[in-house]
């Protein structure tokens, strides 16, 4: 575990160095990973997403949290959740591996670059559902410059034991609380979310 953190810790700092020289303030855009970002990632997830931000002084924290929807019903507003100071620009990056061999166990990792610092943590969420027989689906927020305003979803996670799988519309990502019905396509679903506090 010691090892991911180091890991994830390393990324965030690289990515924060390469950030885009210009971005528009309060927004956040994700980010495309090079061939190596990709793959110090890989050697400790299955899959990742990444964001980076840039907001002006009236913001001083972010938020991000894992939430866990069964069927399209919240079950836990909080699997894994941390709280950042930020300034200016940073990064969010949020990790999983693959379910352990029972198929019952995701881990969630999320990490914050901001300050000149980085924040991280690791949670196990235990669940009935065998995970690992279901199909899956990853999708993110994407493109540039989003606004940073309200509570954002960034990214989800859907399992399905019905092996049809579509990610969520373009449209939930800017209104998430109008279209939350989409959720209810998957068995188990884990919504990725942030929320930027003056």
């Amino acid at each position: 575990m010691k090892r991911l953190f180091t890991l994830v810790a390393l990324l965030v700092f690289v990515l924060s160095a390469c950030a885009n020289n210009n971005p528009k303030s309060n927004t956040i855009s994700a980010v495309e990973l090079t061939e190596r970002e990709n793959a110090i990632l890989t050697t400790t997830s299955v899959k990742s997403f990444v964001f980076d931000f840039t907001i002006d002084s009236d913001y001083k924290e972010v938020s991000v949290w894992v939430e866990k929807y069964e069927s399209g019903k919240l079950v836990n507003e909080a699997i894994s959740s941390l709280i950042s100071g930020v300034e200016n620009n940073g990064s969010i990056i949020f990790a999983t591996s693959n379910p352990d061999e029972s198929g019952k166990k995701q881990t969630f990792n999320i990490g914050i670059s901001g300050n000149g610092g980085i924040g991280s943590v690791s949670n196990v969420e235990t669940t009935s559902d065998d995970l690992d027989a279901m199909a899956s689906v990853w999708s993110n927020l994407e493109g540039k410059n989003n606004s940073i305003e309200g509570v954002l979803v960034l990214g989800i996670i859907g399992f399905s034991s019905d092996g049809i799988m579509s990610g969520l519309t373009d449209d939930f990502y800017k209104d998430a609380e109008g279209q939350m019905n989409e959720l209810k396509k998957y068995d188990v679903a884990y919504l990725l979310k942030a929320e930027f506090i003056k």
